[in-house]
């Protein structure tokens, strides 16, 4: 990528030798900081302050890499930035206002590239003709495209997304370089099937940008979920939280299609109580609204039947042919994730997600074993990715939500009359 004098993006590095040197460079820039932070210690500054200092500095590094690369990368940032509830609060203290900032905002493209895509695409009296006001300070800026506010020709606010030249050659790079890691990865895990899986991500990816340079949409006002995150009240927390889980709900059954970039940067909460959902980039289709083996998975986790549960999961290709594992040892594993189904009403949160994600990763668990036995079928890939992806948010936002009233009202699949009863 090459960089102006402002720090400005001007393009993508797009061949695969450029993208992974600067990822590479991400330890090594750590590395070399902690060597510099001992040569500090060793002339007489505190080993707090010292250790301080090079967090702040790896997490710039952070932002300043993943957000300059854009494409693959900064998804990954931003997934990061997504599940960091789940991390050890050690780890993800010092980089948590770093990786959030990946959610809404990345290094700009000046003010001069952007009026020059803009006159290739919308011609080049856009600024008379189409767009009749046009900030040229980007509101948002994320993995493949920024966002600009303007006026439209007949008075409406819009969002005008750009597209970063090389988005798409650095998107499938990144993809490609991952599907080397994750080839390898799947020969560890002998459940795992894991080429149909790459296959569908690059199609999902690829979809993202099939759009021209620039897109002309609604603009949407609100306060953004990570605000909310930030330091808003319980009843704000309370209220973005289930307006948030009804979205993952029930939007798939009313749309047929699964909005698949959960991270907060993608939500705001309107005056009138709304939810305002933006970026259709990256979308599932589903014309039958959720599976209703997800329901079915719960009901018999939830009712404990350990038989039942392996067979739906065998059923929906969750366990593949060969691959033998415990029904019991299964539902033991299973529980930390179902457990909040109990109650009528939860509260998600980082202490709770770090607690679950602890368990299920545990080697010294008999049942650790049984979660590299399972495989992710491709269909189910973004719903996985929405669900995990959903749930950190959750754990972000804090709020209590009728998780129990909720998941038996909207989930298809789920038999109410199965359950155990909430707990007083």
């Amino acid at each position: 990528m090459r960089v102006s004098h402002n720090g400005r993006v001007t393009d993508i590095p797009r061949g695969s030798i450029a993208r992974t040197a600067k990822l590479v460079g991400l330890p090594l820039g750590h590395a070399g900081r902690a060597a510099l932070g001992v040569g500090k210690r060793v002339g007489g500054r505190p080993a707090e302050a010292v250790a301080a200092e090079l967090q702040a500095r790896t997490a710039e590094q952070l932002f300043s890499v993943l957000g300059q690369l854009k494409g693959g990368a900064m998804k990954f940032g931003q997934a990061l930035s997504v599940m960091e509830a789940a991390m050890p609060e050690e780890l993800a203290g010092p980089y948590r206002a770093t990786l959030t900032k990946l959610q809404e905002s990345g290094p700009p493209m000046g003010a001069d590239r952007v009026h020059e895509i803009l006159a290739r695409e919308l011609g080049p009296r856009w600024a008379s003709t189409k767009l009749v006001e046009f900030d040229d300070v980007p509101a948002a800026s994320a993995s493949i495209g920024q966002v600009h506010k303007g006026v439209w020709r007949d008075g409406r606010e819009v969002a005008v997304k750009i597209q970063y030249p090389g988005a798409a050659e650095a998107l499938m790079s990144d993809l490609n370089q991952l599907s080397r890691f994750a080839r390898m990865a799947g020969s560890w895990l002998p459940g795992i099937d894991v080429k149909p899986i790459m296959d569908e991500l690059k199609a999902r990816m690829s979809e993202e940008l099939d759009y021209h340079h620039v897109l002309v949409t609604e603009w949407v006002d609100g306060t953004p979920l990570s605000r909310i995150i930030a330091d808003g009240t319980q009843e704000e927390r309370d209220e973005a939280a289930t307006l948030y889980f009804e979205f993952l709900l029930r939007g798939p059954n009313r749309a047929h299609l699964l909005h698949a970039d959960p991270h907060p940067g993608n939500f705001r909460i309107t005056q009138d109580g709304r939810l305002g959902v933006l970026d259709f980039g990256a979308v599932n289709r589903l014309p039958h609204g959720l599976p209703s083996s997800l329901g079915r998975v719960l009901t018999e986790a939830l009712a404990g039947d350990a038989v039942a549960l392996e067979a739906v999961l065998r059923d929906e290709g969750f366990i593949r042919k060969g691959v033998d594992v415990d029904p019991e040892a299964l539902l033991v594993y299973l529980t930390p994730l179902v457990e909040p189904l109990l109650h009528e009403e939860f509260t998600p949160t980082r202490e709770w997600l770090r607690g679950a994600a602890a368990t299920l990763q545990d080697p010294r668990r008999p049942q650790f074993l049984v979660g590299l036995k399972l495989n992710l079928p491709p269909e189910y890939l973004l719903i996985h990715r929405v669900w995990l992806g959903g749930i950190g948010v959750l754990s972000q936002i804090g709020g209590t939500v009728p998780l129990r009233e909720m998941v038996c009202a909207y989930l298809p699949g789920i038999d109410e009359s199965r359950l155990p009863p909430a707990p007083a």
